[in-house]
């Protein structure tokens, strides 16, 4: 069962610190929306305070994603990407991605595995348990990705991620129920793709 799922940026951003990514959307899954993802039970925390020290740990992973990324770009001579909008398919055929583990305690009780996605400077982010599928997760994360890309204009100016994250929601229940990674024959995937379609045109 996945963790959680991330959108955020990869490239600078303005009101920022050097090295930090926004983060666009999350999702939380499991049935204490978040609880596992601390590190103690944390009983005096009022609602609001559990929010921000979740938040703060999510934050931790994408400025992980990031450094990685930029490594990762580095040693390949690729140069830092901005976002630009142009074709989402091409784009996403060119993303750079990645794995890597987080130990237990950096920042969750227990370790996590990171799958990542970098999409020009958009970043998509699975966190998974150690022993998480990382095809299937994978399959997953790039699949998500291409919804996104191909109905929020997450690589031009005017990202309507934030304006119509319930079409994340409605991807995400569709591929991604309840944190639960699904094994999709080539049918059943094109299903899907006309479930989310006739979704996304209302």
């Amino acid at each position: 069962m996945v963790h959680c799922f991330l959108i955020h940026t990869l490239g600078p951003v303005s009101g920022l610190p050097v090295g930090g990514s926004r983060i666009l959307f999350s999702r939380v899954f499991g049935p204490e929306e978040g609880e596992a993802l601390l590190n103690t039970p944390a009983p005096d925390l009022c609602p609001e305070e559990r929010r921000l020290l979740q938040r703060e740990k999510l934050a931790l992973v994408t400025r992980q994603v990031r450094s990685v990324c930029g490594l990762q770009r580095e040693a390949g001579g690729r140069p830092a990407v901005e976002a630009v909008l142009g074709d989402e398919s091409a784009a996403l055929m060119d993303a750079d991605s990645g794995v890597f583990r987080l130990g237990a305690g950096d920042p969750f009780p227990g370790g996590v595995t990171v799958l990542w996605l970098a999409v020009q400077a958009v970043g998509f982010t699975l966190v998974c348990p150690p022993h998480e599928n990382l095809l299937l997760g994978e399959s997953a994360l790039r699949s998500l990705a291409r919804v996104c890309l191909e109905n929020l204009r997450l690589l031009g100016p005017g990202s309507e991620v934030v304006l119509k994250s319930d079409r994340i929601e409605a991807a995400l229940n569709r591929l991604l129920p309840h944190g639960q990674l699904l094994f999709l024959n080539h049918r059943f995937a094109q299903i899907l793709d006309k479930d989310l379609a006739a979704y996304m045109a209302k």
